[in-house]
């Protein structure tokens, strides 16, 4: 069943991968494949459960002494179904929960011509100067948002300075590797090293001084070749400039009621990691909160304004301007990577990794580049889960102690985790969160990525690893 379990997966991700000349949207596939594995891995679940949940089943059959009159099968099933199914559907809904209070955010930002002001103050029509300053921007803001706000804003911003989908395109690529390199140095810039940071694996004070050159020069290679390929100025959008042009309320709205929508927007994107630090709930909660306060002032500020009710662009108008295809897409993904997660798939190839290679260089550089193929999170929580945080006295204690202290807090192993599992992500558009909201945003084809990005994303990516390497050598 194991093997069974791998193809259905392999197989849906060609499907995707194939998704414009098979004409099947990937949402569908995603869907399919992330259903069927979970039946698969409940029907075999007594054979997956003692192999890779035995502690957890145990405390569960201990906390339900009622299940003890059970069959092994049947108590198995009671445990996928109302702990695993549940769990699994419960870290999903924080992730889709978020990015739909992220794609709101912006849509409504977007839709009272917030983003005019930032766009208007881009004047250069070249395309390399252009790409240059995407790239910086999305580089420096996916430090402090997330790579799934980020994205979304930046892919707004370019759809207001380019009229050339292909030129999207290849804008929206170096978005996402922009974004994925630019949460790799900062502990609340991408959810890997979010992780590692709650759990004390890093640390703000050693990370982000040892992982900010690396990360540059991963997204400095593929902006510099991908220069060497734009030529001339971009293409302006006119039917969209002329669009808004003809948008009645934005006639209606002053460039300092614009622009508060903006600065608040922003400062609400800005809170979500604030409010984590703060409160210790999750993000999800803190985007609602940034939501709720948007839709709060946008409904102060048209009851001030004698403006016909069909024009104004309440939230309960903007909702159904998200894409809603693209978080299907994040929900079959998702699932079909956690049933792989709990059939034990993934920790099993974190051991072999560990056992056969054994260098911690290399396995880390392995694992960035399994996060471009499956989800980046459980690879990561495979490896938190393998190697305990190292302390001094396991150190000394330890046969092989220079080894060893690759895993205390900010040691290599973790830092370099950090930046494989955010960059290595990049290599294949669906390889990372930014990845899948892009493509589901332009519509990118993944084979168009794969000829066009992907060297690119792994020069970038090979770059950086060895930037990384040469300063723990030298200093």
């Amino acid at each position: 069943m194991l093997t069974a379990m791998v193809i259905v997966f392999l197989v849906g991700y060609l499907m995707i991968a194939l998704e414009h000349p098979l004409k099947i949207n990937k949402a569908g596939t995603a869907l399919l494949i992330g259903t069927v594995l979970w039946v698969m891995y409940t029907y075999a679940a007594p054979f997956f459960i003692p192999r890779a949940s035995a502690e957890e089943f145990s405390l569960f059959l201990e906390s339900f002494p009622s299940l003890g009159s059970l069959t092994f099968k049947e108590q198995c099933t009671r445990f996928v179904v109302e702990h695993q199914v549940l769990d699994s559907i419960g870290e999903i809904a924080e992730t889709l929960i978020f990015l739909i209070g992220a794609m709101i955010t912006v849509e409504l930002i977007d839709a009272h011509g917030g983003f005019m002001f930032i766009t208007n103050h881009i004047t250069t029509k070249k395309k390399k100067k252009l790409l240059v300053l995407i790239a910086v921007i999305t580089f420096f803001m996916s430090a402090v948002l997330d790579n799934l706000t980020t994205s979304i804003v930046m892919i707004m911003l370019i759809r207001k300075l380019l009229g050339n989908y292909k030129e999207r395109w290849v804008f929206g690529s170096i978005i996402i590797i922009a974004a994925n390199s630019g949460g790799a140095w900062s502990p609340i810039g991408d959810v890997t090293t979010i992780m590692l940071w709650v759990r004390g694996n890093i640390s703000t004070s050693s990370t982000i001084p040892h992982l900010i050159l690396p990360s540059i020069v991963s997204a400095l290679i593929p902006v510099l070749i991908a220069m060497r390929f734009l030529h001339g100025n971009v293409t302006p959008p006119n039917a969209f400039s002329q669009m808004e042009a003809d948008n009645e309320l934005l006639k209606k709205l002053k460039d300092k009621e614009k622009l508060s929508i903006l600065i608040i927007g922003v400062l609400c994107l800005l809170f979500v990691p604030v409010f984590k630090t703060v409160t210790h709930l999750p993000p999800f909660m803190g985007i609602l909160m940034g939501v709720g306060i948007l839709w709060f002032y946008t409904e102060m500020l048209y009851a001030r304004k004698p403006i016909d009710e069909d024009l104004k662009l309440r939230l309960s108008k903007v909702v159904h301007r998200i894409d809603g295809a693209t978080l299907l897409f994040f929900l079959g993904i998702l699932l079909a990577v956690d049933a792989l997660r709990c059939s034990g798939v993934l920790s099993d190839f974190a051991f072999w990794l560990d056992d056969t290679v054994g260098n911690v260089y290399a396995v880390n550089l392995i694992i960035g580049a399994l996060s471009s193929i499956v989800d980046n999170v459980p690879l990561v929580a495979g490896a938190i889960g393998m190697y305990p945080v190292a302390t001094d006295a396991m150190v000394a204690a330890a046969t092989d102690p220079a080894y060893l202290a690759n895993f205390m807090q900010d040691g290599v192993f973790w830092q370099f985790l950090a930046y494989c599992a955010g960059v290595g992500g990049s290599m294949l558009i669906i390889g990372s969160a930014a990845g899948v909201v892009v493509m589901g945003l332009e519509r990118i084809n993944f084979i168009w990525y794969l000829k066009n990005i992907s060297l690119l994303a792994l020069a970038g990516y090979l770059s950086g690893a060895v930037v990384y390497i040469l300063q723990n050598l030298i200093f």
